[in-house]
């Protein structure tokens, strides 16, 4: 599963699919140059059960530990990934 990553420096997003029209889509907003907040997870349908939000969020933190960013996770989803997983906790604030 290829998972991609744009960003315009303040809001960005981990997806899978077409940038403009993404099956699945992990949306973030950065609170400062070193903290990102997770806002919103979503997740096609025709995807659903197959860890694609787990796929995102791992990318998001792969992403996080190499850029030393702090990670809120105001976002259910993710909130609830965090506290199951152990081993992403690494970049929790």
């Amino acid at each position: 599963m290829n998972i991609q990553h744009q960003s315009d420096g303040h809001r960005g997003s981990f997806f899978f699919g077409e940038a403009t029209n993404p099956l699945a889509e992990m949306v973030y907003v950065m609170a400062g140059p070193k903290k990102m907040i997770i806002e919103h997870t979503e997740v096609d349908e025709s995807l659903k059960g197959q860890g694609v939000g787990a796929k995102l969020l791992e990318a998001l933190v792969d992403f996080a530990r190499k850029e030393e960013i702090k990670v809120i996770p105001l976002c259910p989803f993710a909130n609830a990934t965090f506290k199951k997983r152990k081993d992403l906790q690494d970049v929790l604030n």
